[in-house]
């Protein structure tokens, strides 16, 4: 029996660009303000290359705790964003009051762009608000900018969705935790594409990268059919919690691995493909591009 649904609060972490370089940051809903990654920001804008990513902070902390008397600091937030190696973390992050602050105390030719970034960013989470399409667009061009293709983005932006209405369909079901979305993944991935999430990550040579990043063109139609199917079998059965959506996941991983092998005996070869986002490009492979491949080759 499906449970009462529980109030559930959409994360609003993500990584904004500034001149290519990655910020983290986190939208809060209740207080309406971004929030940003001050070790991202110090690294940036110090140009450090330290393979410790909170030195420059740590030290213009005290400064700014010891020389200057300034209280920015005590109104940093600790916040968990995601660290390079794919965890959560908590680290201090300051609204875009506290965080000009910080820029000031900064010797930087970048202050000012990076306050015009700041700007824009601001008034773009509000027409995004206004407007959900400004989040697609924003979307769009941030992919652009790292070279993948128009369709592959299209792509990449359908995947989502789809992925939040199975992720709203497991939490319906009892499915709360992060670990739990994870084993869930995992087993419909192996049933689809006859690779676990680390095995997949490994034959297209990842560590910590997102795996959908990473996927050609086919791959997210498949991973999309595979989530979509399993969505629409978890709603017609109501599975309760984890081990009976569990059964659900690998039913509807099984039905989009059907489809691929399908492909695979059309083309005459693997569409799990080694490709990987360091050539975006070559992630823009469609079916109808395989079937002129295997014509070609016949």
């Amino acid at each position: 029996m499906r449970r009462t649904q529980r109030k559930y609060i959409q994360p609003m972490n993500s990584i904004k660009l500034f001149n290519g370089q990655e910020v983290r940051t986190h939208w809060d809903t209740e207080k309406e303000e971004w929030f940003f990654s001050v070790v991202d920001v110090c690294n940036i804008l110090s140009g450090s290359t330290s393979l410790d990513k909170g030195a420059y902070w740590r030290n213009l902390k005290k400064r700014l705790k010891t020389t200057e008397g300034s209280e920015v600091v005590s109104t940093c937030y600790e916040l968990k964003m995601k660290a390079s190696d794919g965890k959560n973390y908590k680290t201090d992050a300051a609204d875009t009051k506290g965080l000009l602050r910080i820029i000031q105390s900064i010797p930087s030719s970048k202050a000012e762009p990076f306050k015009m970034w700041l700007a824009k960013v601001g008034s773009e989470r509000i027409e995004a608000i206004v407007d959900p399409e400004k989040s697609f667009e924003q979307g769009i061009e941030d992919y652009a900018k790292k070279g993948y293709s128009r369709e592959w983005i299209n792509q990449r932006l359908l995947s989502i969705e789809v992925r939040k209405e199975l992720t709203d369909e497991w939490q319906d079901n009892g499915v709360t935790e992060e670990k739990e979305y994870a084993i869930l993944t995992n087993e419909m991935t192996q049933a689809w594409a006859g690779k676990s999430i680390k095995s997949y990550k490994a034959h297209k040579g990842l560590k910590k990268e997102n795996l959908r990043d990473n996927m050609t063109n086919l791959e997210l139609v498949l991973n999309m059919l595979a989530e979509a199917t399993t969505t629409e079998i978890s709603k017609e059965e109501k599975p309760d919690g984890l081990d009976e959506s569990l059964g659900v996941a690998i039913r509807g991983g099984r039905i989009a691995g059907r489809a691929r092998l399908d492909i695979e005996k059309e083309v005459g070869r693997s569409v799990i493909s080694p490709a990987n986002a360091k050539a975006p490009q070559a992630l823009n492979e469609t079916r109808e591009s395989l079937l002129l491949e295997k014509k070609k080759k016949d």
